[in-house]
This record gives structure tokens, C-alpha cells and sequence, in this order.
């Protein structure tokens, strides 16, 4: 038998509001600041997971607790803006915002000294040279020879590399998760724009190389870091870093040969 409290809530609601949250039965702005304290303990260990899952495919200076502080901002966010009638289920709609709130905080950082950023644009157009002479992909010994960098360095550089393009694939991913969910607000033009965006770059992906597409299924699909895609490829981690900068070399080349002439 279900018991009402005075208010017409059944018991297990009101000690669970997030419920309620969920439900739509009570708006955020009319929960008292014990239940919202209590709802943001429910799903704050959802910041931790993403903050994690994220930090695998990060340089180690990035810390984790400006992931999950920034997190943390986006949890609170899509609690005061979370609407159930759109049929979005809540878990879906803060994740979305948790993660964007983290990338939009990378985005801000300065993750490279100058010297490791200039080192880092000199072998992308490097990459580029060699590949244009080569007609080919070239190995991490022949990049060494071109830039006069040490083994060590052309690692780091490629590294910082795939970092780079990390955020910038989870930009995408999650800019996609969002229109999803309503992201656009129902804007026609918008939406449609952006789906028209993402059916070009899915184009593009289909002339990468059976590799090419395996590293970045590996990587953003299945969500294995650098390590675990080496061993199912059976490749250095050198080489899945390689594989993967100039897989999205390749996708933003195309896309502006193809869809932004001069």
C-alpha cells in the first residue's frame, strides 16, 4: 500500500525528490535546499565516471579535478534547465551537459607550453610534406629525420596531436548526442544544418583507410585508450597516435576541399 504524505507525494518520492525531478512532477526552483542537496548526491557520481572516461584520453597535465569541478557546473546547469516534456530522459540530458561542460573547460585551457606547440605544428605539416613526397603514411623514424627531433619529442608531439583531435571528435560526438535530444531546440534551420554536417562527415570517413576507420572506431566507439587499441591492432602506440591524427588530417582536408572551396 502506498502511503501519501500531506502534500499528495507518495513517501518513496519524497525521499527520493530526484524522482519528482525526473517525473516532472516538481520543477528544480520549488525543491527545498535539503532535496536539492540530496538530488545533486544522487547524480554526482555520473561527474566522476565521465570525468574519468575522459582523463584516459588526456595528457597528464590536464587534472582530474577541473574535470569534475567543471562537471560538477554542468550537473547543476541541466538540473535549473532539464525539461521532461520534451521526452528526454533526465540521465541522457546531464550527461549531454556534464561532458559539454568538461570540453568546453579543456577548450579553455592551455594545455601545451609554446616550445611543445610549435614542436606539435611543425610535425603536422611535416606529416603533410612527407605524405605529399612519400605517397604514403610516413613512419615515426622518417618524421624524426625531417624535423631533427629526438624519438622522444616526435612521440610527445604526436601525442599532443591525438589529444587535440580528441576534443575535437568528442565536440562533435557530443554536439550530435544533443541535437538528439533537442539540443537545437526544435530550430528547423539549425537542426537541419547540422544533420546535414553530419552526414557529410560521415561521407568522408568512408574514403579513410581500413585502418584509419578502425583506430577511430577503436578509440571513439568502442572508447579504448591508446594502449588497448595498440594491443587490438597489434601495432605500437606510436603508430595508433599516427593513424589517428592523420585520420582527422584527412576528414578536415576533405571537408574544406569539398564543402568550404574559397
Amino acid at each position: 500500500m502506498v502511503i501519501l504524505s500531506s502534500s499528495g507525494k507518495n513517501s518513496s518520492s519524497r525521499n527520493n525528490p530526484w524522482l519528482d525531478l525526473e517525473s516532472g512532477t516538481t520543477a528544480w526552483e520549488d525543491f527545498s535546499p535539503a532535496e536539492r542537496e540530496a538530488i545533486v548526491r544522487h547524480y554526482s557520481p555520473k561527474i566522476r565516471i565521465i570525468a574519468l572516461r575522459m582523463k584516459a584520453k588526456l595528457p597528464q597535465s590536464v587534472e582530474l579535478g577541473e574535470l569534475i569541478s567543471a562537471g560538477s557546473v554542468g550537473l547543476v546547469e541541466s538540473l535549473g534547465k532539464f525539461r521532461p516534456e520534451l521526452g528526454i530522459k533526465f540521465e541522457t540530458y546531464s550527461e549531454n551537459r556534464i561532458k559539454g561542460a568538461m570540453l568546453d573547460e579543456l577548450r579553455r585551457m592551455d594545455w601545451f607550453s609554446r616550445g611543445l606547440r610549435q614542436k606539435v605544428k611543425t610535425i603536422e605539416s611535416t606529416i603533410r610534406e612527407l605524405e605529399h613526397q612519400l605517397g604514403q603514411t610516413p613512419t615515426q623514424e622518417q618524421i624524426e629525420n625531417a624535423t631533427g627531433f629526438s624519438a622522444e619529442e616526435v612521440q610527445q608531439g604526436l601525442e599532443a596531436l591525438q589529444n587535440q583531435m580528441c576534443v575535437s571528435l568528442d565536440l562533435f560526438s557530443d554536439n550530435l548526442s544533443s541535437n538528439k535530444d533537442g539540443g537545437f531546440n526544435n530550430e528547423p534551420y539549425e537542426s537541419a544544418l547540422f544533420q546535414e554536417t553530419v552526414l557529410k562527415v560521415a561521407d568522408l570517413i568512408e574514403s579513410l583507410t581500413p585502418r584509419e576507420k578502425l583506430v577511430l572506431s577503436l578509440y571513439y566507439g568502442e572508447e579504448l585508450n591508446m594502449k588497448e587499441t595498440s594491443e587490438v591492432m597489434e601495432i605500437t602506440e606510436g603508430r595508433v597516435s599516427q593513424l589517428h591524427s592523420q585520420a582527422l588530417q584527412k576528414l578536415r582536408k576533405m571537408f574544406r576541399e569539398q564543402y568550404e572551396p574559397e
